[in-house]
Parts: C-alpha cells; structure tokens; sequence
C-alpha cells in the first residue's frame, strides 16, 4: 500500500469515526427492550450531562442514562482500550499474534473473580471486579518477576505470559470444578465470556479516564513502537530507551486490561483482530494506527453490544461470544490474505 493512500484513508476513517462516536453512543442508548425514540434518547442525555433539563418520564429518563448510556461508555472505553493495548503488545514482542491477555492478566482476572464469587475471598470487602482487578494485578507481578521486571527479551515475555496463562486457567478451572454448583456455574462462565449488564456509571468513568490516560502515553511513544519492528538492536541505535519504553508501555497495557477485565470479564478477539484490521487500512506507522485503531475498536464494541442484546428477544448474550462469532471469521480472512500477499 503506498504511502498517499494508506494517508488518505487514514484520514477519512479518522474524519468518519471522530463524529461518528457520540452517534454511537447515543443509537447504543436507544436501542433495547424497551422502545425509546432517539430524540427522547438524546434529551435524556442532555439531562444527565447537566446541558438541558427536559421533562421526561422518569422511568425512560433512568433506563437510558443509568443504564443503557454508561454501559454504551463502557462499551466504547473496553472496544477502544483493548485495541490498543493489542497494537502495542503486537509491536513490542514483534509477534503477530500477541493480544492484551497475553501477559496472564485475564487468567489472573478470572481466578480473582472466581475466588470471590466461589470461596468467599475477601469477605464483605472484595467485590467480584475488585477481586478480578486483585487477581489481574498479581498475575501480572509474577509475570514481571519471571521476566527480570519486563527487561528480558520479547520471546522470554511472551513464554512466560504463556505459562502464567496456563497456571492461572488452570487453577481456576481447579475451583469452579471443585467448589461450584450448578448454578454457580453457569454464572462464571457468564462472567468470563464477558458481560456488560453489571456495568453502572462508577465502572465507565474510571475504565474512560483510565484508558485515555493510557491513550496519551502509548501516543507520546508511538514514534518509538515503529522502531521495535526492526529488533531492540536498531531501536537502540536510533537513540531509542528500549528497557524503559517497554515497561512503560507494557504497564500501560496491563492497567487498562486489569481495569476492563475486571469490570466486564475477558472479551476476546478485539485486541487481536483490530490492530491487524487498522494496519491493513492504514499502513504501519503507530502515529496513525493508534488512533485509528482505537476508535475502530470503540466502535466495533459498541456494535457487538447492540447484537448481544438484541440478536435473542429479552435475553442478553455474553458480548464475548458475539465478538468471537465475528473475530474468528474475521481474522481466518486475514490470515488467508496475508498468506497470498507472501506468496
């Protein structure tokens, strides 16, 4: 793809996504069980904004801003995060397949979240998204202390977040087996397919300011990330920090996929699909991709949140499930089309 055109049509995504969010949001708020007009939508908006005060039935008022607005930020926020934490891992372990749960952090989320829905860990104190944040967290540190504090070399990374994946499954798999009902069951495998239906204002604002403040950081190094395309040893060489860029970038990654996962559970395909999706359409220049890839996945997780509860009349499905209906397909094709590109 050359350059000018890899250009223009980075501009025109950038030129449709930008406005086209708040739209998103605001169709994400209309849609749903209940029928409510997109004016009346918008006007329930402005109120909670604190821009307008409409008179609205307070019933309609509640359901659109309480619920379906911030579960609609929540949305954007985890689409637009996990998106860029997989660019980011992609690009620092220059490994195609790398995706945000690399690290252990979902694994660790999930056992977190086990242990306090199944084992009572944490008493009164610990909720199920506070112990899936404890659990990511300390999933992560041993990863950092396997890997000398993230100074190791890519390959050692990526193994080590394998085998801590692995530990970590299947422990969890140990405790949903041994001390679940079966309804207790069914709740956990709810919880780790991902699910938006508990998310509530206080969860969308933190995921919102944690995952623009992890925006600027991975935009102020985006320059960097181009050169670990060409190894440590030519980022080195061009002046780069490459020990201190890593970590930086790799702490960044694993707060804003601590902070979703415990919020929603682990969604899977949208770290890994996306970031491919976004080279294909802009070119591989992290000044462009990151931008674009998080808006496309913001987009993409607000869409997959409109099918999960409208695809089954009155019942919501698992948003992981929809994402994996539409990301495995999505990205056999793109692996098809990379394979005739090298041939």
């Amino acid at each position: 793809m050359s350059h000018a055109l890899s250009g223009w049509r980075a501009a025109g995504l950038m030129l449709a996504c930008v406005p086209g969010l708040p739209l998103m949001l605001v169709l994400a708020a209309t849609i749903g069980d209940m029928p409510i007009s997109f004016g009346d939508t918008a006007r329930a908006i402005g109120n909670g904004l604190g821009l307008t005060a409409f008179s609205l039935p307070g019933v309609e008022a509640g359901i659109v801003w309480q619920y379906r607005m911030s579960r609609a930020v929540m949305a954007a926020c985890s689409g637009g995060g996990l998106a860029l934490c997989g660019l980011v891992m992609q690009a620092i372990l220059r490994n195609p397949l790398a995706e945000p749960y690399l690290l252990g952090i979902s694994a660790g989320a999930s056992l977190g979240a086990v242990g306090v829905m199944l084992l009572g860990i944490g008493g009164s104190v610990l909720s199920i998204s506070g112990g899936a944040f404890v659990g990511a967290c300390l999933a992560f540190g041993l990863i950092v202390l396997i890997t000398r504090g993230m100074s190791d070399s890519p390959p050692r990374i990526l193994l080590a977040g394998i085998a801590g994946t692995q530990l970590f499954n299947a422990l969890t798999a140990y405790v949903v087996s041994t001390s679940a009902n079966a309804e207790q069951s069914r709740s956990v495998m709810f919880w780790l397919l991902g699910s938006l239906s508990g998310v509530r204002w206080p969860d969308a604002l933190l995921s919102l300011g944690v995952t623009l403040l992890g925006f600027l950081i991975v935009m102020r190094f985006a320059r960097a990330l181009d050169t670990f395309t060409f190894g440590d040893e030519v980022s080195t060489t061009l002046g780069i920090p490459v020990t201190f860029v890593r970590i930086a970038l790799l702490l960044t990654t694993a707060l804003i996929t601590a902070n979703i996962v415990s919020a929603i559970g682990a969604v899977g395909f949208v770290g890994l699909v996306i970031p491919h999706v976004t080279r294909m359409l802009t070119g591989a220049g992290h000044v462009v991709t990151v931008p674009v890839a998080f808006l496309i996945g913001s987009h993409f997780m607000i869409v997959a949140d409109i099918v999960s509860r409208t695809l089954i009349t009155h019942q919501v499905l698992p948003i992981g499930v929809v994402t994996a209906l539409v990301g495995a397909p999505a990205f056999v094709v793109l692996l098809y089309r990379s394979r005739e590109k090298n041939q």
